[in-house]
């Protein structure tokens, strides 16, 4: 429980005194689950705006009030003694050499002004995939209530980085990557940001909060990024079908925080936790023969592993005294999408049993965003995409997209960096030379996340769960029988 303190102040007149008796009083609420939760951050500082503004009036009413009650007191001083009294003044006098009466003083002191520590809103961002349009039409009202509908790694090493530093500036896109979020033209202005000399230092929990992130700046309503993303359409010659994996929602509760393809028997190699669907086995120690011979959620004895860092609903104190800062309570995916899909200038070939890969990058906020490929969007609103947290209306739940690479060197199953052995293909959907196409897989997780800033990734310290570091880990251990099917699935453009 919270416990917040309430001042009340009285006037008791004693003794012909005038006296200022202050209560104080110790009120007891409910305590909300908001262990550094950027929404009630948020709450906490208009709370304690509106406490400061009522004190100030409070003050400002006793001040009158004090005033007040000296101007009706009667001056107690007795006039000097060469002053003539009153009842033996000449008849004559005029009335203007009379003595004027004390007065009390009338300089009141100066009101303080409270500074307005309204928090700025956000700043607006959308993603950038394609030129958006100033002049696409507001969103349809009806997007606000549509029922959830379908779409179609880890940093390089597992060290234990303990830094806490904010980047001092966002991470650099690489220019064949889908850019950083860039602000909408038509959005309007942020509020201007609070005068920081004004706010009291942060203590206790708000100090701790302070360098944890998410913040609010890491979220954005969807309805406010631009109409931005397209896939690129399939060319005579491509290969357009679709190969979908059915492995379920983790009902199973397969969660830890190993990564075996950049940190090989490292227990806690990730520092956050991993949501698994597909291979029942996989945690730091795994190989490819352990992979082979353990079950699997997936249908047609699919074996494959398929993991990403969890997402946490952060209204809850839960796993508070994480070490690594992961709080909050793990929301498992209402939907996980897993499709392999075409390429669409080319056939595809099959990818070789126990090649590993990963898309995204754990430490993008550190590293830059060479290697960055966080996708964020809201059903209804597939056409959005945004590196930032998503706010999603009632009825619309947050998408997670994960793109894999798709063009493979044709010899190795990994690498040293995990990523030149399979790179993707360029804005047209070509591999380049020295690579061919194979199968390109895409993740789609959705949730029912809250409707503000309340949830955020599981991430490295570091990385103050900033969005862009969402990644995910794939290793192939589909049947080489099914493998093939798949292709042929694709090859031929159809749905499987």
């Amino acid at each position: 429980m919270k416990r917040s303190m309430a001042s009340l102040s009285a006037l008791v007149l004693a003794a012909g005194t005038l006296t200022t008796v202050t209560f104080t009083v110790a009120v007891t609420t409910p305590a909300y689950g908001d262990h550094c939760d950027p929404a009630e951050q948020q709450n906490q500082n208009q709370q304690n705006q509106r406490s400061q503004q009522d004190q100030g009036q409070q003050n400002q009413n006793q001040n009158q009030q004090d005033q007040g009650q000296n101007q009706n007191q009667p001056a107690q001083d007795a006039p000097p003694q060469d002053q003539p009294a009153q009842d033996q003044l000449p008849q004559d006098a005029p009335p203007q050499d009379q003595p004027a009466q004390d007065q009390p003083a009338q300089n009141q002191p100066a009101q303080d002004q409270l500074p307005q520590d309204q928090p700025a809103d956000a700043p607006p961002a959308g993603g950038s995939l394609i030129p958006a349009s100033p002049t696409d039409p507001a969103t349809p009202d009806e997007f606000a209530d549509q029922e959830a509908q379908t779409l179609g790694g880890d940093g390089n090493d597992g060290s234990d980085a303990n830094a806490r530093r904010r980047p001092n500036q966002a991470p650099t896109q690489n220019p064949a990557q889908p850019p950083v979020d860039t602000p909408p033209t038509d959005a309007p202005p942020a509020n201007p940001a609070p005068d920081e000399t004004s706010a009291p230092p942060p203590g206790g929990e708000e100090a701790e909060c302070a360098d944890l992130g998410p913040f609010p700046e890491d979220f954005i309503d969807i309805r406010r990024v631009p109409r931005n993303f397209q896939d690129v359409r399939t060319r005579r010659g491509g290969s357009g079908g679709v190969f979908t994996s059915r492995c379920g929602t983790n009902r199973n509760g397969h969660h830890n925080s190993d990564n075996f393809i950049v940190a090989p028997g490292v227990s806690n190699g990730a520092h956050h936790i991993h949501d698994y669907v597909g291979n029942l086995s996989t945690d730091a120690f795994s190989t490819d023969q352990s992979l082979a011979a353990a079950g699997t959620t997936c249908a047609f004895n699919d074996r494959s592993t398929y993991f990403w860092p969890v997402l946490r609903d952060r209204t809850s104190d839960a796993n508070a005294n994480d070490p690594d800062g992961n709080v909050g309570t793990i929301m498992r995916a209402r939907q996980v999408s897993l499709q392999f899909r075409g390429n669409p200038v080319s056939r595809v070939s099959p990818m070789p049993r126990f090649i590993r890969m990963l898309t995204g990058d754990a430490k993008a906020a550190t590293n830059g965003g060479a290697n960055a490929l966080a996708k964020w969007t809201c059903t209804g609103f597939t056409n959005r995409i945004t590196t930032k947290y998503p706010l999603c209306p009632r009825g619309s739940l947050l998408v997670r997209i994960l793109d894999f690479p798709s063009c493979w060197d044709g010899q190795n199953n990994d690498s040293a960096n995990h990523r030149t052995h399979v790179v993707f293909p360029d804005a047209n959907g070509a591999c380049p030379s020295g690579t061919r196409a194979i199968p390109q897989l895409r993740m789609s997780l959705f949730y029912a996340t809250p409707r503000t800033a309340s949830f955020a990734l599981d991430a490295f310290p570091e990385q103050r769960h900033n969005p862009v570091t969402d990644h995910a880990d794939f290793a192939n251990v589909m049947p080489d029988r099914l493998m093939r099917f798949a292709v042929d699935c694709i090859n031929r453009n159809r749905r499987c």
